[in-house]
This record gives C-alpha cells, sequence and structure tokens, in this order.
C-alpha cells in the first residue's frame, strides 16, 4: 500500500510538473515582436575623428556629448506568421540635434521588408536620402556559424550564431528556436529559429526584442511594399556609388547603411 501510495504522488507530482511546463512553453508561429535598435553615438562619432579633424569638427563633437544622450534608440515591430515576416520602423518622433552626426544613414532606419521564406524572395522598401526604392531579390545567404552561448531575451532563451555580412562586419545573432521561423529584424536571417538579438560591435549598433506577442497577423500587417523604384541589390549599389563618387569614406558608411 505505501509503495502504491508513492507511486502515485509521484505520478501526480510528474503530470503537474508537465502540464505547468506545457502551459509556459511558448512555441508561437505567428505574432508581432517588438524591436529596439541601439546606437553608441558617442562611440560612432569618436571612431569616425581622427587626429587631422579640424577644431570645427571636435566642438560639434564636444557640443554634442554636453547636449545629447549617449544611445539613440529606435524601434520596430516584426509581424510574422509560418513562413513569412514584415519589418517595419515605427517612426522617430525625437528630433535629435547634432547636424552631420545625427543625420548619418546608419543613425536612422530605412527599410520595410517582407520576406518570403517559401519562394525565397523578399521586397524591401527603401528611402535612401530623398529617393525610395523598391528592391525585390533572393533572400541574403549568411553563411552562420553556431556557438554554445546561450541568452535569455524577452522571455525565450536564445543561442549565439556568429557571421561575417558584406565582406567586412562582424554580426553576432541570437536567435530561439521556441519560434520555428527563420527571421529577424531588417534582413537578418537564414537560422533554425526567430532571432531576438543582433550585435554589430564594430559599429556600434543593437538590435534587441523587447517583446513577443503571440497573435494572428492580420493581412494588413503582412502587406508587401509596393512603393518606390525597381531595384535589385547589385542596381542600387551601383547607383548608390555613382551619386556619392565624391564623397570618400562617407560614401562606403552610407554605403554599408543602405546595404543592411
Amino acid at each position: 500500500m505505501k509503495l502504491q501510495q508513492t507511486t502515485i504522488i509521484f505520478l501526480s507530482l510528474l503530470l503537474a510538473a508537465t502540464c505547468s511546463f506545457a502551459q509556459n512553453a511558448r512555441f508561437p508561429f505567428s505574432g508581432v515582436i517588438e524591436y529596439e535598435k541601439s546606437i553608441n553615438m558617442f562611440a560612432m562619432m569618436k571612431k569616425n575623428m581622427n587626429e587631422s579633424s579640424g577644431s570645427f569638427w571636435r566642438d560639434m563633437y564636444d557640443n554634442y556629448k554636453r547636449s545629447q544622450p549617449q544611445f539613440k534608440i529606435l524601434k520596430s515591430t516584426l509581424a510574422f506568421s509560418t513562413n513569412k515576416t514584415v519589418f517595419t520602423p515605427i517612426a522617430d518622433t525625437e528630433a535629435q540635434r547634432g547636424f552631420f552626426f545625427g543625420n548619418d544613414p546608419i543613425v536612422s532606419q530605412n527599410n520595410t521588408i517582407h520576406t518570403d521564406f517559401a519562394t525565397g524572395m523578399f521586397t524591401a522598401q527603401k528611402t535612401v536620402y530623398e529617393e525610395t526604392f523598391l528592391l525585390k531579390d533572393t533572400i541574403r545567404q549568411i553563411n552562420w556559424k553556431l556557438t554554445s552561448e546561450m541568452r535569455t531575451i524577452a522571455g525565450y532563451e536564445c543561442r549565439r550564431a556568429n557571421a561575417i555580412i558584406l565582406d567586412s562586419i562582424y554580426v553576432v545573432a541570437f536567435y530561439t528556436d521556441k519560434i520555428p521561423v527563420s527571421g529577424g529584424p531588417e534582413s537578418f536571417t537564414g537560422l533554425p529559429g526567430m532571432i531576438l538579438g543582433v550585435a554589430l560591435p564594430h559599429e556600434n549598433i543593437t538590435w534587441f526584442a523587447k517583446t513577443v506577442t503571440d497573435k494572428s497577423v492580420s493581412t494588413a500587417e503582412m502587406k508587401i511594399p509596393s512603393k518606390g523604384k525597381a531595384a535589385t541589390y547589385k542596381s542600387l549599389k551601383e547607383t548608390i556609388n555613382s551619386a556619392l563618387k565624391d564623397w570618400g569614406d562617407h560614401a562606403k558608411s552610407a554605403l554599408k547603411a543602405f546595404s543592411l
């Protein structure tokens, strides 16, 4: 009798633990993720300064540090379903003073991106200075290398992966296989689960999920962008290089920003 009671108690505890795990486990196949993009403005500007910079630029940098926060924060959403995502920037309502530094394209959000994993295609509406392009191309392939490092982001255990994109940009990403969609912020994709965190350490930029909302997404939320001048990655790169050919190092920085 005592053994039977012990067995019953053990099975009851096991059932309770299983039910608790099932209630807390989250495996959403559709929903909306809110990300925050954070740019370390002080570090970025200091890197762009050098010993040959004139007093005007150094004074601007010092004034910026006195009047502006170190980190510029921008928000965005990613609506996702089983095989599609739509990345949408949220308009920045806080105008940032700082002349050149505050208007660099790398510290903006220029893309609305629809990604279709079933077809392997994406459509991106890109704002390039005063012009809007509609970029249609195959999904960028990223050669990720998985690591054993783990981190909790927005309530999900995420695994780290590293990669190099655009020939020279080092990327650190954290993804969760609890959201079985191979998406992420901007055009970062290709991992076995949803990317909830991205860092570009040498660019002083990160994207991290703040909330994940499990819900059915509407047709409007998954709408494909349709406005802009038709382009591909290759043609857009040629257009930007031609327009900024006399801009020196700033052209390289701008091209990098518009290619993310």
